[in-house]
């Protein structure tokens, strides 16, 4: 009888890990989506065809408005790109929020391209666009997983460190 018990807890457990939705996750992360910028120039932040969304480039805005700027390679560590590319993550949540309501419609992220502000030398784009792809993973999932690219850039607008556009499909 304990037994049962035990393994009919563990399986309430597991279907309540499932079913939180990606609001949940990103409080129990400790993030608060920021307002949404609108774009600087002629482009909007996120166009949809179907059942597809593909988001703007978005750079890594900090809670207090500032970005990360340098290069990778140069000014900036391995660590503090990554952390960029979170940002940059939290920064498209937040577009995706404001656009659909409900972060629970994402079906799955499909595509990344991750744009790295990189010295000529610097050669692990991956492991700073990690920080993207780990943040996406931790909110929604397998649904979360997707195809990357991540290239290094010789300059990016306004010196930002990481630049990401990403392709979402939705329920």
């Amino acid at each position: 009888m304990k037994r049962s018990l035990y393994f009919l807890a563990l399986l309430l457990l597991s279907i309540a890990a499932f079913a939180q939705s990606p609001e949940s996750k990103l409080s129990a992360l400790g993030i608060t989506l920021p307002p949404v910028k609108k774009p600087v120039a002629n482009y909007v932040n996120l166009v949809q065809s179907g059942n597809l969304l593909f988001l703007s480039g978005k750079g890594p805005t900090k809670p207090d408005g500032t970005d990360i700027t340098g290069k990778l390679g140069g000014n900036l560590s391995i660590e503090q790109g990554y952390e960029a590319a979170r940002y940059v993550a939290i920064n498209h949540l937040a577009v995706l929020k404001d656009y659909l309501g409900d972060l629970g419609r994402v079906k799955r992220v499909v595509k990344v391209l991750g744009m790295v502000g990189s010295e000529s030398h610097f050669t692990d784009q991956p492991k700073v666009m990690n920080g993207y792809s780990d943040l996406m993973v931790a909110v929604f999932g397998d649904k979360g997983k997707h195809a990357r690219s991540a290239v290094g850039m010789v300059a990016l607008p306004n010196n930002i460190a990481v630049e990401v556009e990403v392709i979402v499909e939705i329920e």
